[in-house]
């Protein structure tokens, strides 16, 4: 059974705002509540024939969705946000000029994101992944938790309301992603450690805003958190039971960098509902969903995420990746049974770019989808 300090620091109601003095008093049982239980039962891909033979993991989700989630194969990934319009560097050191980066930078003057889902589903992609949030702090919703956001911009559109109704007019699931590292929302960080960790302050603000996102939009299929090593094991565990809490039928990725999905990055990820590889493609001798954590047996699909550009967001002048290597990458996640996520970021004016959309087209030929 979970406490009743438990209860208080998870609520049912989705408008509570987190105490940061229960949470650390419950994370502990917050933690053995998880494993003991919310987990259920399992399967997916070559898991089917184990299924039918009994054979079940510890995972939170049911069978079903499992299969659900793997039937979808192909997805579309958007990195979209400041970082279109800043001519900077958002990599590397984080400097005082990135972190100031003014909200009225961002101003798309043709912003249609109707356009963006249209194309997924063009394309043959089943779902999509919006980064509703990225490094630099700049909200694409109109979050109370802080200014930096379209609200205050040159271009005031609540983007992750359209985005969401766009996917429901198209057919297309929505997945949100939310980043556990910001440059512009310290926390009470030292600058330079913007990379290493997150404060007691900083994860409270990551509560609210994740609040926000799963219970002002509807149904989100995945959510999607960059960077989870930095939240540290105690917080990780207990953002994961929010959000499952939250939204109970999504399925949550913790990002667990660059890994061929061999092995289980625990320290980095745990708990998690999948697995993700990063620009890094299944080991030659194929990904096994079916993998032991702590002496404990998991059903866990894996998403492989790439862009089709050579970077994550637009960048003026850079031009689609070579159609041979991609569609290698789209055939060797279909051979693994693994899901492939493919970003096609919009640009400066708010549309996937042509050039975008004719190289993803090409790729649905190419492969047959």
């Amino acid at each position: 059974m979970i406490s009743a300090n438990v209860k208080k620091v998870i609520s049912t109601n989705p408008t509570t705002r987190v105490n940061r003095r229960d949470f650390i008093r419950g994370v502990g049982q917050v933690a053995g509540a998880v494993a003991a239980c919310c987990f259920g039962a399992v399967s997916a891909a070559d898991g089917r024939a184990a299924e039918n033979n009994g054979r079940r993991g510890a995972q939170r989700l049911t069978p079903e969705r499992l299969k659900q989630f793997e039937a979808l194969r192909y997805g579309m990934f958007i990195s979209y946000d400041i970082q279109a319009f800043y001519r900077g560097t958002i990599h590397g050191k984080v400097t005082d000029e990135m972190r100031r980066i003014p909200p009225t930078v961002y101003a798309p003057d043709k912003l249609d994101v109707g356009q963006w889902i249209s194309v997924a589903r063009d394309a043959g992609m089943k779902y999509a992944v919006l980064t509703a949030k990225r490094h630099p702090g700049f909200c694409l919703w109109p979050s109370k938790y802080t200014d930096y956001t379209v609200a205050n911009s040159g271009n005031k559109t609540d983007v992750v309301e359209k985005y969401v109704k766009a996917c429901e007019k198209c057919g297309v699931q929505p997945g949100l992603y939310y980043p556990s590292v910001d440059f512009h929302h310290l926390g009470g960080r030292r600058p330079e450690d913007d990379w290493k960790y997150v404060t007691s302050i900083h994860q409270t603000f990551i509560t609210d805003q994740i609040t926000e996102l799963l219970t002002g939009y509807g149904s989100i299929a995945e959510v999607w958190i960059d960077i989870p090593h930095v939240l540290g094991r105690g917080y990780r565990t207990f953002l994961y039971e929010h959000i499952a809490r939250l939204q109970p039928n999504s399925v949550v990725l913790m990002n667990g960098g660059f890994h061929d999905g061999t092995k289980v990055p625990v320290d980095k990820i745990w708990p998690t509902d999948l697995i993700s590889l990063e620009r890094t493609l299944p080991s030659k001798t194929g990904y096994s969903p079916w993998k032991t954590v702590e002496e404990k047996e998991y059903y866990i699909p894996a998403e492989f995420c790439d862009s089709i550009m050579p970077s994550w967001w637009w960048v003026e002048g850079q031009e689609p990746r070579d159609d041979q290597k991609v569609l290698a990458q789209f055939q060797a996640c279909r051979e693994a049974g693994v899901n492939f996520l493919l970003d096609a970021p919009p640009d400066n004016h708010g549309l996937v770019p042509k050039t975008t959309v004719e190289a993803l087209m090409r790729l649905r030929r190419n492969a047959g989808i």
